[in-house]
């Protein structure tokens, strides 16, 4: 049995749960504190050196970093990762986009909108950031105009990246109403069998901590 350690409000963790889902692997959800500081203990500090979310045990074999257990759940089940080795660099080119585009922007904006203390927040740096979001959403856009799934016709893991943070309900400047073409892929994906929310998936939730 695959163990997941995730907590519901990180959407890299969603990457990889949602992944494991999806390929019908057999793995169970490992709750991680993050908000009472549990990835800055020694302990967690022993499985994971970078000291986050997500970390994939499978027997002795270890893995963190949201794509990495998404490629490594993809090769073992045979499922999500493009028919071809072009369609596999095509996954990989948009898992890479979303790292440094989507999620790599999305997911701390949503942070500092939504979980950082109210005095601490900066509406420049938000704003900033917010800007190279939608940016980064209009190219989502634009390629879902021409295809179904990013990188082609059928789910992979590069649609299950990308999406990893536009499903949470905290505001964070995405309105799918703005992306008519990510509205209906993240419809598409919703309407995949076996997919389930964020906070339906893994444990852990604001109205937990509220």
């Amino acid at each position: 049995m695959i163990k997941l350690h995730c907590f519901g409000e990180s959407g890299n963790a969603y990457k990889a749960a949602l992944t494991l889902e999806l390929a019908e692997a057999e793995w169970e959800p490992v709750y991680v504190d993050f908000f009472n500081g549990e990835t800055r203990t020694d302990t967690f500090r022993e499985l994971n050196v970078m000291g986050e979310v997500p970390v994939m045990e499978d027997g002795d074999l270890v893995l963190t970093q949201s794509g990495v257990i998404q490629d490594y759940v993809s090769s073992k089940t045979g499922k999500l990762g493009g028919r071809s080795a072009a369609e596999r660099r095509d996954v990989l080119r948009w898992m890479f986009f979303d790292n440094h585009k989507v999620s790599g922007v999305g997911g701390p904006l949503r942070f500092l909108m939504n979980f950082l203390p109210e005095e601490k927040r900066s509406a420049e740096v938000n704003g900033f950031m917010l800007a190279r979001l939608k940016g980064a959403l209009k190219i989502l856009d634009t390629q879902l105009a021409e295809t179904p799934f990013l990188a082609g016709d059928t789910l992979t893991i590069a649609d299950i990246a990308n999406c990893g943070y536009l499903y949470y309900p905290e505001p964070f400047g995405f309105d799918r109403t703005d992306f008519p073409h990510i509205d209906a892929w993240l419809d598409r994906i919703a309407n995949t069998p076996g997919w389930k929310h964020p906070y339906d998936l893994m444990p852990g939730s604001p109205a937990d901590r509220a």
